[in-house]
């Protein structure tokens, strides 16, 4: 199974990425044909857009093993297979914990970016959620990109071009690959094909998570991921009174606030117990005292970095299920207008017929409009549960 195969429904994207990947060779080679700033398939920094879902990182980690990879991406190779697992040596991959990437994580980038490549053919430095680029961190990683080091690629990954996820700066070096929201049948044959999925639920899976590969992945193989999808759907026919709106915003956050723990709570543990044994904890022999002094400043840091974390995939768990409650009242307007349009939530019909026989559509819209306030409002840093509270109630009036 080669690199791009996992990169579904990007046919153009591939096409332009392997040709870069066969001019990277070819410099590598030190061919006639091309050189690091000449050859018209490869260059030195890259940005990949779409959608959420689309498989930014998916396709930035695919050209990171073709680049690596002396046949270009076949997906059997050692340095294929390091480079998917993320632990090639030349190939660092930026995920952001936390709510931003600092400038600091950023310059350290840039010094090893400046290092030759240890063993591998190219020395890779993949950010991850660009958008999430402090200004410092921007104008650190600018410096880098103006005048790039021969043997170094930077690959970063952003829902846009706009300015707010990319500087203009950093936009302007970099070739941007466009990717676009892949077709549920897409999802659905790489579920079947690459997970062992089966075909009837590796559809409805593809179908609703709205073209978002990863999502679809998690719905297709873990029940405790359909039941949270089932909780946030069955939210609108709990709203029977103010008081229902509080205790439906609470069990919506609370259902948000498991999913992240479940997420970050093995890792912080993991963290925290790697620190303190670093730091010298549980010792006995003479200097296990002096070791430990001075640990809780670092201890501090520590648990600071894991709350960012934990905020983070909090409002990513918060943002899933609102989408999810949109696509809701998207499906029930579409039902009441007669559109013939295929539905997101296939699974619950009768619940989608009911509410287009008693709502008018200009109520749905206002329903909708509501749901996109929450998530306005929640990027604008408002409190979660005061957005979701707020929601809630306007999602009864209509």
């Amino acid at each position: 199974m080669s690199v791009w195969d996992e990169v579904v429904g990007q046919p153009a994207a591939v096409q332009t990425l392997s040709a870069a990947s066969q001019g990277a060779a070819e410099v590598v080679a030190g061919t006639p044909s091309g050189t690091a700033v000449s050859s018209s398939a490869m260059t030195h920094s890259w940005l990949f857009t779409g959608p959420p879902g689309s498989g930014r990182s998916v396709a930035a980690r695919a050209f990171a093993a073709a680049l690596q990879c002396s046949q270009g991406g076949c997906g059997a190779c050692p340095q294929c297979h390091q480079v998917r697992a993320g632990t090639h040596a030349d190939v660092r991959l930026v995920v952001p914990e936390g709510l931003s990437i600092p400038v600091k994580q950023m310059r350290e980038l840039v010094l090893r970016a400046a290092q030759s490549p240890s063993g591998g053919r190219w020395h890779v430095i993949l950010i991850e959620d660009a958008d999430r680029l402090t200004e410092g961190a921007s104008n650190a990683l600018l410096t880098a990109i103006e005048e790039p080091p021969a043997r170094s690629v930077f690959l970063l990954c952003a829902p846009s071009t706009h300015p707010d996820d990319v500087a203009v700066t950093v936009r302007s070096r970099c070739r941007v690959i466009s990717l676009r929201t892949p077709t549920a049948d897409a999802i659905a044959a790489l579920l079947v094909t690459r997970d062992g999925v089966d075909e009837a639920m590796a559809r409805w899976a593809a179908r609703a998570s709205q073209g978002h590969v990863g999502r679809a992945r998690r719905l297709a193989r873990d029940e405790e991921a359909r039941s949270r999808r089932q909780t946030v759907l069955s939210l609108p026919r709990s709203l029977t009174g103010l008081g229902a709106c509080f205790d439906a915003a609470e069990i919506l956050i609370q259902a948000v606030e498991d999913e992240a723990a479940a997420v970050t709570q093995p890792i912080d543990g993991s963290e925290t117990e790697a620190l303190k044994q670093a730091l010298g904890a549980g010792g006995t022999g003479k200097g296990a005292a002096g070791a430990t002094r001075g640990s809780a400043g670092q201890l501090k840091d520590l648990e600071k970095s894991q709350k960012s974390r934990r905020t983070r995939a909090q409002r990513d768990a918060l943002d899933r299920a609102l989408v999810d409650l949109a696509a809701f009242y998207r499906d029930v307007l579409a039902a009441r207008l007669g559109a013939q349009v295929p539905s997101v939530h296939a699974d619950i019909p009768d619940v989608v017929g009911r509410a287009a026989q008693v709502w008018t559509p200009e109520s749905v819209l206002r329903r909708l409009d509501s749901v996109l306030a929450c998530r306005a409002a929640i990027e604008l840093n408002v409190k979660p549960r005061i957005a979701v509270e707020a929601m809630a109630i306007a999602l009864r009036e209509g």
